[in-house]
């Protein structure tokens, strides 16, 4: 394209921008929301911030994903293998007997599906492992809690995911997240490893 040719369309698209409505302003942020006198004996807290805000909590998700990504990588291995092998396999569709080539394919495909069924099975076990690294956290975190209750004399304790606002003054999350800090950091945990059966059947 020449020289011209390119300085008309700079100028074309200077035009356009120069021709085109002014973005409107931004409205205006929202007044802070203010809160009245907090209720006697009501407290909240969030779940979803101490188990994911508390040090054990980011190490929980640290590992997890950890384990995740070990998984992933012995997965795409053994994909790529097979990827590798049905290559071979096609490249030599043309010199190999029919029955032999049917019948490496049919090995193939019995290694693809066994492949589908493992990563099934690898998920299936990640999820469980999710589930209990966050029982475990629940579970150490539930004295503190309690701890928290009563030293905020509360009388009810509501999930703060659960109500529209609260004053910070009632929500004892923060206080949570210390005590669980000091408490406990880390645990350790690995996969955990179910049986073929129980993970979930392949499509």
């Amino acid at each position: 394209m020449s020289t011209i040719a390119l300085a008309g369309q700079a100028s074309a698209q200077a035009a356009k921008k120069a021709a085109a409505p002014a973005p409107a302003a931004a409205p205006a942020a929202a007044p802070a929301l203010q809160f009245g006198p907090a209720i006697p004996g009501a407290c909240v807290l969030s779940n979803e911030r101490y188990l994911l805000e508390s040090a054990v909590g980011k190490f929980v998700v640290q590992r997890l994903n950890q384990l995740k990504s070990q998984s992933d990588t012995e997965l795409n291995a053994e994909a790529q293998t097979l990827q590798a092998d049905a290559n071979a396999l096609q490249g030599k569709k043309a010199t190999l007997p029919p029955d032999q080539f049917e019948q490496q394919g049919a090995a193939i495909n019995l290694r693809y599906n066994a492949l589908q069924r493992k990563a099934q099975q690898r998920e299936a076990e990640i999820n469980e492992t999710q589930k209990k690294a966050l029982g475990r956290e629940e579970q150490e975190a539930m004295p503190v809690i309690r701890q928290a209750f009563v030293a905020h004399n509360c009388t009810i304790l509501f999930n703060s995911g659960a109500v529209m606002a609260a004053s910070p003054s009632m929500d004892l999350t923060q206080s949570v997240i210390q005590g669980l800090d000091a408490k406990i950091t880390q645990f350790q945990f690995d996969r955990e490893h179910l049986e073929q059966n129980q993970a979930a059947p392949a499509r």
